[in-house]
């Protein structure tokens, strides 16, 4: 059963109520009721109570990183080369230093793919027994593969099943233990720093929703992440002036199987044709099993890594991609300029998802060593551009910062390293960390491969 989950930077894109990694539609009926004119003291209390659940919100995200690119649109033509296999990439080799543009990526050879009852079979195979809909879920997740041409190999199919087994335990809308309670404390805890009296905010709560419940009730029987979306678009738009105060500021940033980010999500379907008809929007389609998976498995495995190891990619998956190679990049950083740096695969700050005026601290420690890099400050600012991508390790920057840390060291220095970062949450009353998340996944994924039968 999951819990909540969050930290100051991981790769969802801003505070999100996000449930928490763990060993392990709704609806309300649409009805004629219209609130009555509400007293000023009422409209306060109301905004007052929707802003304590949004501060209660933790997150799958962070307000420092920027939102993952979704790479771009693949030709609609079925006949059209999946990308290559991502089991264990090799290194790309390094190209000579230039102060131009990153050379061009190198195109992926083309690998057959399998026919549909081949795909079946694989996943039948590695599919834990004794999960509800277990038909339901292999339909979705071969869904996605085929949709984003991701190679039906035992390794990224085991690698989905481990970040779903971790985030949901194969329920595609988990519930959050104490969520009803956590949201309590937070309303009382914000009443308390306004002032407001407790039995105006009582009678606020009193309210009549759409649903016919009260907003007392309501609150009282959260138990999952859509149920709280849901909750929170019907106080945008039936509390007096509820879309103009509250319109675009839904707490809920993560949801669904594999906790995907809800702008990750939106950000996808803009480079890549979502597969499902639907009329609802992106968001509600993030707390689908079909949504979900399809978009966990986007974020998981649809980006170009030289990772040798699938646990980096699920660093990633808690922390952004590419942190795990830009988390090892900083501690090169680190140890030619002698700043101390958070190896949290940050290389800039973020604000509104695009770089900050202000320097980070790795920036600044790179700019220390500008004249040993033959880089002007333009220059390097121009390269930590490009850290989400992996044109990054195409750069001037990243090539001629690892020769000299090489040089420098008694051999070549590590290109990926797990990030080191604290997991916080009102929920977690024991330190964890993206390290602990992502070697937890790879326990699941190994003991899945176990799984495996190669086919003779």
């Amino acid at each position: 059963m999951p819990a909540i989950m969050n930290r100051t930077h991981r790769q969802r894109p801003s505070t999100a109520f996000a449930p928490l990694a763990t060993d392990n539609s709704s609806s309300h009926a649409q009805t004629n009721w219209r609130p009555a004119p509400a007293s000023p003291a009422w409209r306060l209390s109301v905004l007052l109570c929707v802003a304590a659940v949004a501060g209660c919100a933790t997150d799958g995200s962070y307000e420092s990183r920027a939102s993952p690119r979704a790479r771009a649109t693949l030709p609609a033509d079925s006949s059209a080369s999946p990308p290559a296999p991502l089991r264990e990439a090799s290194p790309i080799p390094p190209t000579p230093p230039t102060l131009g543009s990153p050379a061009p990526l190198p195109q992926p050879a083309p690998t057959p793919y399998p026919s549909a009852t081949e795909a079946r079979l694989a996943l039948d195979r590695l599919l834990p027994m004794g999960i509800s809909d277990r038909r339901a879920w292999a339909v979705d997740i071969l869904t996605a593969f085929a949709s984003l041409r991701i190679p039906v190999l035992a390794e990224n199919l085991c690698a989905t099943i481990a970040i779903i087994a971790q985030e949901s335990s194969f329920q595609a809308d988990p519930p959050v233990p104490g969520l009803a309670h956590i949201v309590w404390q937070e309303i009382e805890r914000r009443r308390e720093r306004y002032a407001i009296p407790k039995v105006v905010l009582d009678l606020a709560l009193l309210k009549s929703s759409p649903d016919g419940r009260t907003y007392r009730a309501r609150i009282d029987a959260l138990r999952t992440e859509k149920q709280m979306n849901a909750l929170y678009e019907e106080m945008i738009s039936e509390l007096p002036a509820g879309r103009m105060l509250l319109g675009g500021y839904n707490p809920v940033r993560t949801g669904g199987p594999m906790q995907v980010s809800v702008s990750f999500a939106e950000e996808q379907v803009r480079n890549r044709a979502y597969p499902y008809v639907r009329q609802d929007s992106i968001r509600d389609q993030v707390f689908t099993r079909r949504g979900g998976v399809y978009f966990g498995v986007a974020m998981l495995l649809d980006y170009p890594a030289a990772y040798s190891q699938m646990l980096y990619r699920f660093a990633d998956f808690n922390a952004g991609r590419y942190s795990s190679r830009n988390a090892a990049f900083q501690s090169a950083v680190a140890r030619l300029s002698g700043y101390p740096l958070a190896l949290d695969g940050d290389l800039l700050r973020y604000s509104d998802g695009s770089p900050a005026a202000e320097a980070s601290d790795t920036q600044r420690a790179i700019q220390s060593l500008r004249a040993r890099l033959n880089l002007s400050e333009a220059e390097i600012l121009r390269d930590l551009k490009l850290e989400k991508s992996f044109a990054f390790e195409q750069t001037p920057l990243y090539q001629r910062l690892y020769a000299l840390a090489d040089a420098a060291g008694a051999g070549k220095r590590p290109r990926e390293l797990l990030p080191r970062i604290d997991l916080k949450s009102p929920k977690i009353s024991r330190r964890l960390t993206t390290e602990w998340f992502a070697r937890r996944v790879d326990e699941r994924y190994r003991n899945c491969l176990e799984r495996h039968v190669p086919a003779t």
